[in-house]
């Protein structure tokens, strides 16, 4: 869509007005305040035709002082070559305004000599609080760190639970493993496990939910870290305040990721729940949070790393270490 004739503000000199023919600027320039003419301005008498200066001698079509060839053919001398400083536009080019490169044309339905526009810059990350957000790799780091904590409190809690649950299923799994080595194709049933295996299964996925509890909610009511978040140099803070998470909002966020702790022995569908919500982080924009994260209203931000340097801290005289005042 071709810019209309008409009269607009010059983009060179904003303080005028000049006249747009559809193809270029014709006429001289008149003051932006004054109202101007119906249609294009009179044209303008031609310049009288300056003589032709001497060429230097030993430059073939040279001028004097300048080096290189002369203008080309059927350019006015003194005029500016294109591409040179102050040269212009090239013909049927709009005079060029910022962000404007040259031969491109009028964004469609602007005035010449508008910036074109461009694509919009990519949006800088939220800082909560002042805080950048955990990167994936610290909450990964983080949360492996936690759960090996967890499995050697299960195994000094848990573990003669463990022991008993293998002794119930101890005859199929003997039976299936002496048909594998001999190859055996009967199709006889497994001996059944013993009487005791579902009881043992619920007291041991009972304990480990109560362990993960006790492991992670004091902490994170009151400093907002686990153990290995505090390694990590990361912590949960609510979106709307940085204070502690306080032990309500603890226990909602802990519960998303850890009840379904109680379906691990239903085909391991409680396993399946926790990846679901330990991989949401994942997808989520701008606020990098997981599904325990939205039910709580948190964020995870990365703590500052700097610590003051005790050897070029400043040191009281009169109260040296050690003294006591």
């Amino acid at each position: 869509m071709s810019v209309q004739p008409g009269w607009y503000v010059d983009p060179a000199d904003p303080e005028t007005r000049r006249y747009w023919d559809g193809e270029g600027w014709i006429g001289a320039p008149i003051p932006v305040d004054t109202t101007p003419p119906e249609g294009p301005p009179p044209p303008e008498p031609a310049p009288a035709a300056a003589p032709a200066p001497t060429p230097h001698p030993g430059a073939p079509g040279g001028y004097p002082g300048q080096s290189g060839p002369g203008p080309a053919a059927g350019q006015p001398v003194g005029a500016p070559y294109r591409g040179q400083p102050g040269a212009g536009p090239y013909p049927g080019q709009p005079v060029g305004g910022p962000g404007r490169w040259p031969g491109h044309p009028p964004a469609p339905g602007q005035p010449p000599g508008w910036p074109y526009p461009s694509w919009p810059a990519r949006p800088s990350l939220p800082r909560p609080h002042g805080l950048p957000l955990a990167s994936y790799g610290a909450r990964l780091v983080a949360r492996l760190i936690d759960i090996f904590v967890l499995f050697l409190l299960n195994v000094a809690v848990n573990g003669w639970f463990v022991w008993r649950l293998l002794g119930e299923l101890a005859p199929p799994l003997r039976e299936a493993w002496r048909r594998a080595e001999t190859a055996d194709t009967t199709t006889a049933p497994l001996p059944p496990a013993g009487q005791q295996t579902d009881a043992l299964w619920l007291a041991i996925v009972l304990i480990a939910a109560a362990l993960w509890f006790a492991y992670e909610v004091p902490s994170m009511a009151a400093r907002g870290q686990t153990f290995g978040k505090r390694l990590a140099g990361i912590r949960a803070v609510p979106v709307e305040a940085d204070q502690p998470l306080g032990f309500s909002r603890a226990t909602r966020r802990w519960s998303t990721l850890g009840l379904p702790t109680l379906l691990w022995y239903c085909a391991g569908f409680g396993l399946l729940l926790q990846f679901m919500d330990a991989v949401s982080v994942l997808f989520d924009q701008p606020l990098r949070q997981a599904l325990h994260d939205k039910r709580a209203q948190t964020v995870v931000v990365q703590l500052p790393r700097t610590r003051p340097d005790t050897r070029t801290t400043p040191r009281d005289r009169a109260n040296p270490p050690g003294d006591t005042p």
